[in-house]
């Protein structure tokens, strides 16, 4: 039995749950595109304490409860718009990138933490669902490589408190509606029916049509002369079945069309 490849558009926490872009077959090759994509969760965070993972999977390494005075709702929404914008993140200590090869939750775990350099991220939006002190609860818009983790300790910081996540799910990746998403027992069920085309992943680039003679040159390696006036990358089609993925050039006279990835199942249908 022939094995099929599945691939993933990006991971998630142990505690969180939501939104997880599974690609199955010649997809995997695109697996890239939903890494770098926006993406939205919702999380609740407890201000009340903190934790050595920042969330409920680690050990409790400092309380702040009880308080003299809690805080207002308005002194929170004030810091919370401190956080929106183009910011320099620390990444949690028990998370899985690398350092000299190492990753950095291997570290921790061992006892011996790696310094963990900042990274430029940019949260998008952020919405105040809910406020019933300790729990704050959260709508968070941001771009790729944010930690939410991250992102609630330092909420918590900027309050004098914790900010330990409590709940955390992602809505939505690349503006996919969380309508979209489908459950392990439903695709057990339905299987292929719940599954949706590689062109629709694809959906954001310029759109190429060729005609099937062209196709077959494509599909061959060739570059083409076209009549286009878009610069970039673009998905390429003719009669509506995706061929791959290429880079639009000027040329002397004309677009110039580079293959980039080429699919192996429209070889098979125009070679």
């Amino acid at each position: 039995m022939k094995r099929i490849k599945a691939g993933h558009g990006g991971t998630l926490d142990p505690l969180a749950t939501g939104m997880l872009p599974i690609l199955v077959g010649e997809a995997t090759r695109y697996a890239d595109y939903g890494l770098s994509e926006e993406k939205s969760y919702t999380v609740s965070l407890d201000l009340s304490f903190q934790t050595d993972t920042l969330d409920m999977e680690g050990e409790v390494t400092a309380r702040f409860e009880p308080l003299p005075q809690q805080p207002e709702k308005a002194e929170l929404e004030k810091v919370l718009k401190k956080f929106i914008g183009k910011l320099e993140q620390i990444p949690p200590a028990y998370s899985a990138i690398r350092v000299d090869g190492k990753r950095a939750h291997q570290a921790a775990r061992q006892g011996k933490p790696l310094e963990l350099a900042t990274r430029a991220i940019e949260i998008k939006d952020i919405q105040l669902l809910a406020f019933e002190f300790p729990v704050v609860t959260l709508h968070v818009r941001c771009s790729k490589g944010t930690y939410i983790r991250s992102l609630a300790r330092d909420i918590g910081l900027a309050m004098r408190m914790g900010g330990c996540v409590t709940r955390l799910r992602r809505t939505s990746t690349g503006g996919w509606p969380e309508a979209l998403m489908v459950s392990m027992d439903a695709f057990e069920k339905a299987g292929a029916d719940c599954m949706m085309p590689l062109s629709q992943w694809l959906r954001d680039l310029h759109r190429c049509e060729l005609s099937a003679d062209e196709a077959r040159r494509f599909l061959q390696g060739q570059r083409l002369q076209v009549d286009e006036s878009f610069h970039g990358e673009a998905s390429v089609f003719c009669h509506d079945i995706l061929l791959g993925n290429a880079e639009l050039k000027p040329g002397m006279k004309k677009m110039v069309l580079h293959p980039v990835r080429i699919l192996p199942s429209a070889q098979e249908y125009f070679l």
